[in-house]
């Protein structure tokens, strides 16, 4: 499931860093410890950078707009489930010097996938896990590289083994995997002096690592099935961490949901994953922040 939740924010102005899905995987790591022993360790999930209007100083990116929206997904249903009811009971949410309040969520449902589909990047695309002291995880690696598509498509099928929807022998059947780059992004961000590739950090057990991150659009060749697993749980290392969300460049084919509106809850449930926790909303109308 992929959801948008949109937040009001109180103290438009207020800065966060550059790159923060360091802040926002501290709020649902936080929230994650509350039933730590009904979710395996191994939990995969995804989700968006902050979206919204903003100005960019040498300390960060200044939001002004009066909403921002994270969008997260995840193929265990009632982890997004949880998350949603837990966000919801907080009167507020902070993320660096943001004041968010709850304040709506919709549901992402997206066209049956095509063989060649087009991306954007919603946060930066990570190729492999950075370990201490080891320097490959930060080398630039030309997207137009085979390499570049070889190690996606080996993420790809390990979390897509690792995830339990899929048979041995159905991976198997998914070998046409190629990433394609959009050339005219790249040589535009060449003439331009900018870049698509930077280094981040990622934190794992109170250490900091160092990774590099790839923000471009690009089509990518692979059986439906693969295009709808990266879609709905990011592409890359990482996903976990707030990394390798993508979005359709076609985004009027996006059809967003209501799930939670104006006070009133009309979720929608589905009981698919196996985990014990059970989820305190009812179908009554419920005020959104308490």
């Amino acid at each position: 499931m992929r959801v948008r939740i949109i937040f009001s924010l109180i103290n438009k102005g207020a800065m966060v860093p550059f790159h923060h899905q360091y802040l926002v995987d501290e709020l649902v790591l936080n929230i994650l410890k509350k039933e730590k022993n009904n979710f395996e360790e191994n939990l995969d999930y995804n989700f968006s950078g902050l979206k919204g209007q903003t100005r960019i100083s040498k300390k960060g990116l200044h939001f002004y707009s009066s909403r921002i929206t994270i969008v997260f997904s995840s193929y265990n249903d009632i982890f997004i489930q949880f998350l949603l009811d837990e966000i919801f009971k907080m009167p507020s949410v902070q993320i660096g010097e943001l004041e968010l309040v709850p304040e709506s969520v919709e549901k992402e449902e997206f066209p049956l996938m095509e063989t060649a589909t087009k991306y954007l990047c919603i946060s930066p695309i990570v190729l492999f896990a950075s370990k201490l002291e080891d320097s490959f995880s930060k080398r630039f690696i030309a997207p137009t590289e085979d390499a570049f598509s070889d190690f996606l498509y080996e993420s790809t099928m390990q979390r897509m083994e690792k995830s339990g929807l899929y048979t041995a022998e159905k991976i198997a059947s998914f070998f046409n995997f190629q990433f394609a780059p959009d050339i005219d992004y790249l040589n535009k961000i060449k003439a331009n002096d900018k870049k698509f590739a930077r280094i981040y950090n990622v934190y794992e057990d109170n250490l900091n690592y160092e990774i590099r991150g790839y923000t471009l659009p690009f089509t990518l060749f692979a059986d439906a099935e693969v295009q709808e697993f990266v879609l709905n749980f990011g592409l890359g290392a990482y996903a976990n961490k707030g990394y390798g969300m993508l979005d359709l460049v076609d985004a009027h084919k996006i059809i967003r949901v209501p799930m939670y509106e104006y006070g009133q809850n009309i979720f929608v449930k589905n009981n698919r994953s196996n985990t014990n926790y059970q989820s305190p909303i009812t179908e009554n109308t419920i005020p959104l922040h308490s």
